[in-house]
């Protein structure tokens, strides 16, 4: 079952901001740790399709060579390294995050070589080998694939809760921004809070690339 929210005011005058995101935080992760690998693997299948269709140039100005930053998943997150390296194959410098020691700070970025050149980081987390590069690396990529518990038809995202993702990229511009997530995490309204970044678009099996709000 799903909540349903009517309009953020709802949130502001009922539910304090947090406790409605954590309560669909512990949801969306219900559903997706009773995943069958079945399920995620034709997810994911069908995300490179999807990924693959669009004309990234047209819709993001990314040619053959641009930057595009994304995400290794994990656990059942969408996505996988078929997915980067259809990337790479097709010509595109693939930066993924690096988890910096300490507090929840903005992430620095690696180039992704292929599956070899990943080691396990902090929180488990696949990360590249190779040297890393400044938080602000990610401002200059023309594509930023974000992982997202759930996204909204305004384009509010909802993570993990750390704030990772939403320190990193809170300077690049929404229409280069996109959340994917499965086609049910694709809903109608989410909580959102002060410093939750807005995303233009949302990546998902089904529909694939879905604008969102204004961009």
């Amino acid at each position: 079952m799903w909540i349903t929210y009517r309009h953020k005011a709802t949130y502001e005058r009922d539910v304090p901001i947090d406790t409605a995101k954590n309560t669909w935080r512990r949801r969306l992760r219900t559903r997706r740790d009773v995943m069958s690998d079945q399920v995620k693997d034709d997810a994911d299948h069908r995300l490179v399709i999807s990924l693959a269709k669009i004309d990234l140039h047209d819709h993001f100005s990314a040619s053959p060579g641009a930057d595009v930053a994304a995400y290794v998943p994990v656990g059942a997150e969408p996505g996988s390294l078929v997915m980067l390296d259809a990337l790479v194959g097709n010509g595109y410098e693939v930066l993924l995050p690096v988890v910096v020691p300490g507090p929840p700070a903005p992430l620095r970025w690696a180039r992704y070589s292929g599956p070899e050149s990943l080691t396990t980081g902090r929180f488990g987390l696949l990360e590249p080998t190779g040297p890393t590069q400044p938080p602000s690396t990610v401002d200059d990529a023309e594509l930023i694939l974000v992982p997202a518990l759930a996204v909204d038809r305004q384009g509010v995202r909802l993570g993990r809760g750390a704030g990772y993702y939403d320190r990193s990229i809170a300077g690049v511009p929404r229409n280069r921004l996109v959340a994917v997530v499965y086609d049910e995490e694709l809903v109608d309204v989410l909580p959102a809070g002060e410093f939750d970044v807005a995303m233009g678009w949302a990546l998902t099996p089904t529909a694939g690339f879905t604008r969102l709000g204004t961009t």
